[in-house]
């Protein structure tokens, strides 16, 4: 497996996680059967953390329909190299990390972290550009 296939198959782990997060600590707020129900009501108010994770995954599930094609294009391409091995792990690091900072609602080293992410993004695109 290639370095970018083996990122890619992470972030779609990392992916789980983001849906994962939120999801447990919306039931943990709302209960068990509210989450079980057909959730015709809106339940309690979200919380400030899980409205933060929620946020958080609206922001990976923006770009990782991109993410997914540049690394897939460049794999069938057969332009995997340095510039894609270094996007995927930028794009990878940089996700994992935005978590937690969101969570705990750090301003600006989050945007900046958001940054090194779509800088990972444009690595691998501008690969599956260049041939």
């Amino acid at each position: 497996m290639t370095t970018e296939l083996f990122y890619l198959a992470w972030t779609l782990v990392l992916a789980l996680i983001y849906i994962g997060l939120p999801s447990q600590l919306r039931t943990i707020e709302t209960g068990t059967a509210y989450n079980a129900s057909a959730r015709d009501d809106d339940g309690p108010p979200v919380g400030k953390i899980t409205a933060r994770l929620q946020r958080a995954q609206k922001n990976l599930f923006e770009t990782l329909p991109l993410f997914i094609g540049a690394v897939l294009i460049a794999h069938l391409a057969g332009r995997d190299g340095a510039l894609t091995g270094w996007g995927v792990a930028l794009y990878f690091w940089a996700r994992v990390v935005y978590l937690p900072l969101y969570a705990f609602g750090i301003p600006y080293v989050r945007s900046l972290v958001w940054l090194v992410s779509l800088a990972g993004l444009i690595m691998v695109i501008v690969a599956d550009l260049h041939g």
